[in-house]
């Protein structure tokens, strides 16, 4: 019998799409939750561009530092972008359902030891999927 080469590109594509469809579904359970998340605050590498995108656009969203401040006293939620099945996810303050205005995507939260596990592998999971979006 002889075995056939597995096409790298639809390897690749079963990959990312298995990766997708895992975030959804943690994105859906966390959103589901009714007690609030606490915020783990943001990576430091993420903060650094969202505070030069602040400077930069002045007044275009809400400024970083007052979001921080919000998840910090609001705690924070999981958010299932208008259409679910993309894959986008939003991470807004606790009293809030306005992803227009500002919102962090999981990939921008910091991992600590303490947090919930899914949520951990939601932001753990976003960071892998940028990367393997990126080198695509």
């Amino acid at each position: 019998m002889t075995e056939h080469p597995t096409n790298q590109f639809e390897s690749k594509d079963d990959e990312r799409e298995l990766k997708r469809e895992t975030m959804i579904v943690l994105a859906r359970e966390l959103s589901e939750r009714t007690e609030r998340i606490p915020f783990p605050g943001i990576d430091p590498d993420a903060y650094s561009k969202m505070r030069a995108t602040d400077e930069e656009f002045p007044g275009y969203t809400t400024p970083i530092d007052e979001l921080i401040e919000r998840f910090k006293s609001e705690g924070m939620k999981v958010v299932p972008g208008k259409y679910a099945e993309s894959g986008t996810v939003y991470i807004v303050p606790s009293q809030s359902d306005n992803v227009e205005d500002r919102y962090v995507i999981p990939r921008q939260l910091q991992v600590t030891e303490v947090m919930d596990e899914k949520l951990k592998k939601l932001i753990l999971m976003g960071r892998e999927f940028y990367i393997f979006d990126r080198s695509a």
